[in-house]
């Protein structure tokens, strides 16, 4: 008997990446954030939609609800579906705190949005992927390609996600 793994991989353009990069960098000293979408039927990511922090502040972030309500509307008159959300972490490493994976659940109840999380912490930006249900965090894999199978491998396992407990501390 055959058996099948899928294995889930954060597929990403260059131009998203470094879009998500700048608007980090932009909205410093708060955390940014964001969503990021891709056409119907693909699973590349092409589009970021910078979006505003409601709490703005440098340890925590909120998507404003009307703008995302408005933002899904958009997004599906051209075509295209949410796929994720992205924030900044200011002065810490890109994954989930605590606090990142208790507010998840108001925006992500069944844990289907890729959670992209771009660190400031050091000099260079450095960004990873993870799904959040639940308690459970799993990381995935973040390819970043010019759309033309010029991948860079960004983070994370290319054979498979890790499953990472939920830390105990920030």
């Amino acid at each position: 008997m055959c058996t099948t793994t899928v294995v889930l991989v954060l597929r990403i353009t260059t131009e998203v990446r470094d879009q998500m990069f700048a608007h980090a960098i932009a909205e410093l000293p708060n955390e940014a954030c964001g969503m990021f979408s891709v056409h119907d039927g693909l699973d590349l990511v092409d589009y970021f939609h910078g979006m505003r922090n409601t709490r703005a502040s440098g340890t925590v972030f909120a998507l404003d609800g009307q703008e995302m309500l408005d933002l899904e509307r958009q997004v599906e008159r051209a075509g295209r579906s949410l796929v994720g959300v992205m924030h900044s972490h200011t002065q810490t490493s890109a994954y989930p705190s605590p606090t990142d994976v208790r507010d998840s659940a108001g925006f992500d109840p069944f844990g289907t949005f890729r959670h992209v999380i771009v660190s400031l912490r050091h000099a260079e930006p450095a960004l990873r992927c993870f799904t959040i249900e639940g308690d459970t965090i799993t990381e995935l894999p973040v390819v970043v390609t010019d759309g033309d199978d010029g991948v860079q491998n960004e983070g994370g396992s290319i054979a498979m996600a890790a499953v990472m407990p939920l830390p105990t501390r920030e």
